[in-house]
């Protein structure tokens, strides 16, 4: 998606690094599950309420996402552009409240821990409004998109490098 002058090459970027006791496949996988996501994002109540509501997301899939963020309600559409088994996928809003959403997803094995993930986020993202809508941006949507995906990270983590426990 090509920006245009308007942003004059400004566009706030999120980058997260975080480590799962999981193989990259199953980190993969439980990424792009509707459920788990769900799960992940309790405190904001999101759920799928339009296109895939359900099962694990593939190339090309679209999903509408209802939350309540900043005690307001928001509806987000993003289209799964890139699709990598295991190495990553990409979504981006189609439709929603971001004049541009950009989520790379990328799992690489950890070369000291082959059953260690090292998953990365990269969101390019900018609001709409203009001068506002980048003050916004910087100061306000950033750090809470930021805290925002480190739970969802966190989540993922504890959820995926969970062991059984023993067998009495």
């Amino acid at each position: 998606m090509a920006l245009g002058p308007a942003y004059c090459g400004w566009v706030p970027r999120i980058e997260l690094t975080t480590d799962v006791q999981a193989v990259p496949e199953a980190v993969f996988d439980a990424s792009l599950d509707v459920g788990t996501h769900t799960e992940s994002m309790g405190a904001s109540a999101e759920r799928a309420v339009g296109g895939v509501t359900a099962g694990r997301l593939r190339a090309g899939d679209v999903v509408t996402w209802e939350a309540r963020h900043f005690g307001l309600p928001w509806r987000m559409t993003v289209r799964i552009t890139d699709y990598r088994r295991p190495d990553g996928f990409t979504d981006e809003q189609i439709h929603g409240p971001f004049r541009h959403w950009r989520h790379e997803h990328r799992f690489t094995p950890d070369p000291a821990n082959p059953s260690t993930t090292v998953m990365r986020d990269v969101i390019d993202f900018a609001a709409p409004m203009g001068l506002v809508g980048r003050l916004v941006a910087g100061l306000v949507l950033r750090p809470y998109l930021r805290g925002l995906i480190a739970r969802r990270n966190a989540y993922l983590a504890l959820t995926l490098g969970a062991t059984p426990p023993p067998r009495v």
